[in-house]
């Protein structure tokens, strides 16, 4: 049995850090899992790698309230336990985990009826669509493991548990090394060569036994020894509580998709090669921002604790040192940014027009890697607030209206060229970030009596 931290006791850093660096190290192995399944579909055929792009655009719009139900559930698991009402988080996690089951197979059926038509919507006639479609048939079976293993993690988050995860990502990640050349190749006389569906069928085995391995721990924590039948029952309004909360983070990530393609259209307009290289330049930038997700997302089960604690001041110190701790951070990845951004995209490509593109791209990001991280962590804390829909509008004006009317504004200045989509998309940040600081430090004087210090002691 694995016992549940006290987040509203002991050193703030020192839980930040217990927290932090797990799910830091989890998503860099989450990231590698993803190179590998490219660099396998690569030696397939070029028509296998843009299919298995399409695929995972498809499928990770398919997922994306598995990111809602870890929010929820860490953050009403989370309150509950801070409140010293342990039965209560008992009963959401329980209600949990059943209501994660019941949408993962809706949303598997939705899939098979829908994922074709959506491969049709983001792609051309051709073999790499009929590719991603068959692929996505195998894929779908996935869509449980991986709804459940986000649910049953925010389970554990809310209990202080970040290795559980990062242990079923490096396992996921080994598994797929081995998996993958042995699914798509086969081996003669004892399994069959499935080609580009292989990979489709190693994410569904890696994936399941990460749902499983995470299923387990939140078995055998503190939290839910005792649990009675009965508290697995379906309950709507509890069902409702997580819905709430849930929906708001995944239309969010559906929208930082839709903002993705709007940056798309606008560099469509400049060639094939300013495409390369805004995709190149992503890649680039999520592994600068990974120590600050893992900052960021351990900020929400210690700020859920100690809110539901009411402990408020220390929320106001966790949400602080989250801040100053990820903006040194990001301080020296924007200083890697600006003087080695060449270097960097010359790690994935040698045609020195994408090099030279994508180095403008970097260029310019490196300015606000700090504001992504603040802004990040305050869609935390409003979540651990149980407000995600301010997250969702501040989503939508950033990655929606912003980035649209700031791209269209410097595109139309002559000789900006890509650099007026670049600005457009730093405009979009930085006043996306003055929107979400006005909003969370109106609602966190409501929630909490103050973003940075008590308001109502004054």
């Amino acid at each position: 049995m694995t016992g549940m931290r006290d987040l509203t006791a002991g050193s703030i850093p020192g839980h930040f850090r217990r927290m932090a660096v797990p799910i830091a190290i989890g998503m860099v192995f989450t990231t590698l899992y993803n190179v590998v399944d490219s660099y396998f579909a690569g030696l397939i055929s070029t028509d296998a790698l843009a299919g298995l792009t399409i695929s995972f655009t498809v499928f990770f719009m398919l997922i994306t309230l598995g990111f809602g139900l870890n929010s929820a559930l860490g953050a009403l698991v989370g309150s509950a336990i801070g409140a010293r009402q342990k039965q209560l988080a008992r009963h959401v996690a329980c209600q949990g985990l059943v209501y994660s089951g019941i949408v993962s197979a809706a949303m598997m059926g939705i899939g098979y009826l829908t994922a074709p038509l959506l491969v049709r919507v983001v792609s051309d006639t051709g073999n790499f669509r009929d590719l991603a479609i068959v692929y996505l048939n195998v894929l779908m079976l996935a869509n449980p493991a991986f709804l459940v293993a986000f649910a049953a993690n925010g389970i554990l988050s809310a209990q202080g548990d970040a290795v559980s995860m990062q242990r079923a990502q490096i396992g996921a990640f080994l598994a797929n090394i081995i998996l993958n050349p042995v699914m798509i190749f086969g081996i003669s006389g004892f399994f069959p060569a499935l080609g580009f569906n292989g990979i489709a069928l190693s994410t569904l085995v890696s994936q399941s036994g990460v749902m499983l391995y995470i299923l387990w721990r939140v078995s055998c924590s503190e939290l839910m020894q005792g649990c009675a039948l009965s508290l697995f029952r379906p309950q709507m309004k509890t069902y409702r509580e997580i819905t709430a909360l849930a929906l708001p983070v995944a239309s969010s990530m559906i929208i930082m998709l839709i903002g993705s393609f709007v940056v798309q259209v606008y560099l469509k307009g400049f060639g094939p090669d300013a495409i390369a290289a805004y995709g190149i330049g992503l890649r680039i930038e999520q592994l600068l921002l990974l120590p600050g997700f893992g900052l960021t997302l351990a900020l929400l089960p210690i700020a859920a604790q100690n809110i539901g604690a009411g402990n408020f001041d220390r929320v106001r110190e966790a949400f602080a040192f989250c801040c100053k701790a990820g903006l040194v951070l990001m301080f020296l990845a924007a200083c890697l940014l600006w003087f080695a951004a060449r270097p960097a995209m010359s790690i994935f490509t040698d045609d020195p027009d994408v090099v030279r593109i994508g180095a403008s791209y970097l260029n310019v990001d490196g300015f606000i890697l700090p504001v992504y991280l603040v802004l990040f962590a305050m869609n935390s804390l409003l979540q651990a607030m149980k407000r995600p829909m301010v997250t969702l509008w501040i989503g939508l004006y950033r990655q929606g209206f912003g980035i649209a009317l700031f791209c269209a504004l410097f595109v139309q200045v002559p000789g900006f060229g890509t650099w007026g989509v670049w600005f457009g998309i730093a405009a979009s940040v930085l006043t996306g970030f003055i929107l979400a600081l006005i909003l969370a430090m109106r609602i966190a004087e409501e929630e909490i009596g103050g973003l940075f210090r008590n308001r109502s002691a004054v």
